[in-house]
């Protein structure tokens, strides 16, 4: 087998009932009389591309009372809880998902194999993410007829295209319990239960039991796609720490600060140890122009950050008292050089980094308290994440986010107010490929005010926007974003809770990180574990019942990373 990296795994870390672990985590051994499901396996399905995974169901109950399923599910529109399955007359496997993602029969009827008694079951799944087909097959039969793999032909569902499509196994034993092998391409004996056949995938990798379809891979480290604008592999100023990084220091007082390895246009400082409201700093409107995040007060000139340096920054002494420890989020666009962009009906004026998919726009709002406009952002893809504020005016700081429940919903930064629509004001829009929408909001683009935003979008293995659903659980959910997070924040949309903001830098163990920031407020950093989670190598894990990040309600969270799960010790 040609070497291949880390194949995907079941998650043990993210699952609820009764469920055991073995075999690496490949083998999970549900309870009888008990509904369980495992959450997560521990790669996502890509967006792009063409996947096959197989697993092996076996229960040996002759009484029935058996419903066991694996489930391909939208992350952005469900959380996978503890299912209820009922007595059905017999076993049966069932393939379906939830809401905007994909349903294989609505029903136990439809697209449903019978397997009786019968142990050993291998299910095969096809997944063609180009072009938004599935396949599944039960003991190399494929349920819905011969498939024509280049057409869509007999498909039994059609997956949304750019959904984040992550996998769950659930299972309800009767007199017995139930179990599934899978086999990403580790290895087709499952575990010894059969013998292997040593099919392998399109790139050589990987041992499935039966060929996978032609042009078909495993889901694997070597064959994750990820962003040649990023990736490791590249030219030394494209990997993910030339883009993003993060500084923490202890003040000296008018000094420069380095380590950071690029030069930076964004620069987001604050002092750890006591109240002192975030300084937001960016080449685009110049050095000693600060905002803040926490506060409506409009851009002031300050002794604050003095240039924007090859490996960092210096600052003066507004935000760099001596004895005082400090953190830096800096980002990347390019080089303080702008140019005039005129894809909107705003006007603007752009810097933007399209490999990492951040950009610094300023703008002039339109007179008037209602209306919209669209505002040119240059990037390649539509936004996920715009922050804007009124540079020469006190006013809030509004945020767009793909995570809010609708697209003319935004939410405060320098509030713990939940999400809220100011459609009175004119009705915003999604974000395009060239464009996002402002209305009349004074922070947003009403009046004829000079205005700053900061627009993102993800980038595989770099960067990642979404939402997940609470558990009130110390067990909480587990958030996959395909790398190892550097720094993200989390913020409830439901309810009033502050935002939270996690990084690296001062967390530096895998597990049990709570020293947290808030961007709503000037306060010092907070340890009291209350807030804990840990940072993964493919996302992170809620570790607390605390509802600022973990109440039954919904979040949406920001992530930027240092190392791409492709490459973070997968070779």
């Amino acid at each position: 087998m040609a070497s291949s990296g880390n194949f995907c795994t079941f998650n043990s870390i993210s699952k609820v009932g009764s469920i055991t672990f073995s075999g690496g985590n490949t083998k999970s051994v549900h309870a009888n009389n008990q509904a369980s499901t495992i959450h997560d396996s521990t790669f996502d399905i890509p967006k792009t591309g063409k996947w096959y995974f197989e697993c092996r169901f076996a229960n040996n109950n002759t009484g029935g009372g058996l419903v066991s399923m694996f489930v391909l599910y939208d992350r952005a529109t469900e959380y996978i809880g503890e299912g209820t399955f009922t007595n059905q007359g017999g076993n049966y496997i069932t393939y379906y998902g939830y809401q905007n993602g994909i349903y294989i029969g609505s029903s136990l009827t439809n697209y449903t194999s019978n397997i009786g008694t019968q142990a050993g079951a291998i299910v095969g799944c096809a997944i063609d993410r180009d072009n938004n087909h599935m396949w599944v097959s039960v003991n190399n039969t494929w349920i819905n007829g011969t498939p024509d793999f280049s057409d869509g032909t007999n498909k039994v569902a059609s997956p949304t295209a750019g959904a984040d499509y992550g996998l769950a196994f659930s299972g309800a034993g009767g007199s017995s319990s139930a179990f599934w092998i899978c086999n990403f391409g580790q290895a087709s004996d499952f575990l010894g239960t059969e013998t292997a056949q040593g099919n392998a995938d399109a790139n050589g990798f990987g041992d499935f039991y039966y060929a996978p379809p032609s042009g078909y891979l495993g889901i694997c480290s070597g064959n994750l796609p990820i962003s040649a604008d990023i990736d490791p592999a590249q030219t030394d100023n494209d990997i993910p720490q030339k883009q993003f990084n993060v500084l923490t220091y202890n003040a000296s007082g008018g000094d420069s600060y380095t380590g950071l390895g690029f030069k930076p246009d964004l620069v987001w400082v604050k002092w750890r140890g006591g109240s002192q409201s975030h300084g937001i700093f960016d080449s685009s409107r110049g050095t000693s122009k600060v905002l803040n995040c926490d506060t409506q007060t409009a851009e002031a000139t300050s002794s604050g950050l003095t240039s924007f340096d090859s490996d960092g920054y210096t600052m003066g002494n507004s935000y760099n008292q001596s004895g005082r420890e400090y953190v830096g989020w800096c980002w990347r666009a390019n080089g303080g050089v702008t140019s005039s962009n005129s894809d909107g009906a705003t006007a603007s004026v752009v810097q933007a980094n399209t490999k990492s998919g951040f950009s610094i726009v300023t703008y002039t709002g339109f007179s008037g308290a209602s209306g919209t406009s669209t505002v040119g952002h240059s990037l390649q893809k539509a936004p996920e994440f715009i922050i804007t504020k009124s540079r020469n005016s006190d006013s809030r700081w509004w945020v767009q986010h793909v995570g809010l429940s609708a697209v003319t919903k935004t939410i405060l930064l320098n509030s713990s107010a939940a999400e809220g629509d100011y459609s009175s004001y004119g009705t915003l829009s999604a974000p395009t490929s060239s464009v996002f929408s402002i209305n009349g909001v004074e922070g947003i683009g009403g009046s004829a005010r000079n205005y700053i935003a900061y627009v993102w979008h993800s980038v595989e293995g770099f960067s990642k926007f979404g939402k997940f659903e609470g558990n009130s659980n110390a067990d909480g959910p587990f958030v996959y974003t395909g790398f190892r997070p550097r720094f993200f924040w989390i913020k409830e949309i439901d309810n009033a809770d502050d935002w939270v903001a996690y990084d690296t830098a001062r967390n530096t163990a895998n597990t049990g990180s709570s020293k947290v920031l808030n961007f709503d407020n000037a306060n010092a950093e907070d340890d009291s574990s209350g807030r804990t989670v840990d940072v993964l190598s493919n996302g992170f894990k809620i570790r607390t019942s605390n509802s600022t990040i973990n109440a039954s309600a919904t979040y949406i969270y920001g992530a930027w990373g240092s190392v791409p799960f492709r490459y973070n010790n997968t070779f």
